[in-house]
């Protein structure tokens, strides 16, 4: 049908073509335009006649290429059916073989099991353990032995048995002793050097005098930043020094937890540092009243030692106040025994305030400390409130640093408060007892002139 449309179009446009000509040229006639028709449907036919042959031979083309196909699909198939096959018997065949491996196994699968395990734990002890500083690499071999018989059916050889209850055996055996060795230490300053390490057990690690740590992660030995206090660092140097002499060495049975308490613990500066501006105005207050105390024990304890050496000798001293007192009998020897009394008391008030100077002042100081004490105590609980209400109470370190304040200021005047009373008390004795002299030699100067008159 497409090659009869193909052929009626031909001959139109040929008639078209034809006509045009004839239009354009008056010389042709009929049979010449007849002649032309008939040239023209002859070569259409041929064209057409090729194109059906050249498609005809595309179609035989693609059968063949499409026969091929399934061939190979077919084929496909078939290998497949017996891959799955082949799968389905190996699949029995290993079930088979597992139950066999179990049934022939026994007691001994058990036994891989809790191998496995110990390997794992053992792992994680020799990573934290100081004794690795010394003898690396024992917690790899472990790990590789858990990780093998974990991820595949595995079994561990008697050899890999044995080591792993060597190395379990070697840890108990290094864990009681004290030994040295060599290693690269890195110092607080960063730097790494070679130096000698005391290991006592499986406890600690020190090296001129000084407490070191291990990093699990990277195995390295490291200076501790904050050493703990020096009465442990004393120990750790003599224990180094020793040369199998007995030496008394704090140890940190729980690996690490109590040293690491001792190491935060603040010292004396800090905790001073902690009461703020409040607590460095207790202290000088403190101090001043310290001096005052120390001025007033030296002089109170120079005069009495004066008064008592006054009291043994009638020829009289005026460098004590004692003499100064009995001078007035001298002084006024014809007066009678009413204004000889009015002089002494004269004579003792002239005294009074010489031995108790500076006393108020100490008594003062000894009231106000703790007052200001209180001060810092709430301005520190003022602060804390402030973090609270900024930053809520999910961060206790938010809130340390007004607590620090308001219990270092609180106990720094209660130190400074404490002794200050005490001085007090002890020097206004002293100084009584000194008028107590007083007066008792001044009555009886004034008893012995009543009997005289």
């Amino acid at each position: 049908m497409k090659n009869v449309i193909k052929l009626i179009t031909g001959a139109l446009m040929a008639s078209l073509v034809s006509t045009a000509v004839l239009a354009q040229d008056k010389a042709l006639d009929l049979d010449a335009l007849l002649k032309q028709l008939e040239e023209g449907k002859i070569a259409q036919s041929k064209d057409n006649q090729a194109r059906e042959r050249e498609f005809a031979a595309k179609v035989a083309e693609q059968d063949q290429m499409l026969r091929e196909v399934a061939a190979r699909r077919d084929q496909q198939l078939k290998n497949s059916e017996t891959l799955e096959r082949g799968f389905q018997e190996n699949e029995f065949k290993l079930a088979d073989l597992n139950e066999a491996l179990n049934t022939r196994l026994g007691s001994l699968k058990e036994l891989f099991g809790v191998l496995q395990q110990v390997a794992g734990d053992t792992k994680g002890k020799f990573q934290n353990s100081v004794i690795s500083a010394q003898i690396p690499g024992r917690a790899a071999f472990l790990d590789e032995l858990a990780q093998s018989m974990g991820s595949s059916s595995k079994l561990a050889s008697i050899e890999e048995i044995e080591r792993v209850w060597f190395e379990i055996q070697r840890e108990m055996t290094e864990s009681g002793k004290v030994t040295k060795f060599n290693t690269d230490v890195v110092e607080a300053s960063g730097n790494k050097v070679a130096k000698e390490v005391v290991r006592v057990g499986s406890f600690a690690l020190v090296s001129d005098g000084k407490y070191l740590d291990m990093n699990p992660a990277t195995g390295t030995v490291a200076e501790l930043l904050r050493q703990p206090a020096s009465r442990y660092g004393e120990s750790a140097g003599e224990l180094q020094a020793s040369n199998g002499e007995l030496v008394e060495f704090g140890l940190d049975p729980t690996g690490g937890s109590i040293l690491g308490l001792l190491v935060q613990a603040p010292n004396l500066q800090e905790r001073i540092e902690q009461g703020g501006l409040v607590g460095y105005i207790i202290l000088a207050v403190g101090a001043i009243g310290l001096l005052l105390a120390l001025e007033r024990l030296i002089s109170l304890t120079l005069i009495k030692t004066k008064v008592d050496k006054q009291l043994k000798s009638k020829q009289i001293n005026t460098n004590n106040p004692l003499g100064r007192v009995l001078k007035v009998r001298e002084d006024f020897p014809q007066v009678d025994t009413e204004t000889l009394e009015l002089k002494l008391t004269e004579a003792i008030l002239g005294e009074v305030p010489k031995l108790g100077r500076n006393l108020t002042i100490i008594k003062i100081i000894s009231v106000v400390a703790p007052l200001m004490g209180l001060l810092g105590t709430v301005t520190g609980m003022i602060n804390t409130f402030q973090a609270i209400t900024l930053f809520g109470t999910g961060d206790p370190k938010l809130m340390a640093g007004g607590i620090s304040t308001a219990l270092v200021t609180t106990v720094l005047g209660l130190v400074v408060a404490i002794p200050m009373t005490l001085l007090y008390a002890m020097l206004n004795t002293r100084s009584k007892n000194i008028v107590f002299i007083l007066q008792e030699q001044a009555s009886g100067v004034i008893a012995e002139r009543a009997e005289r008159s």
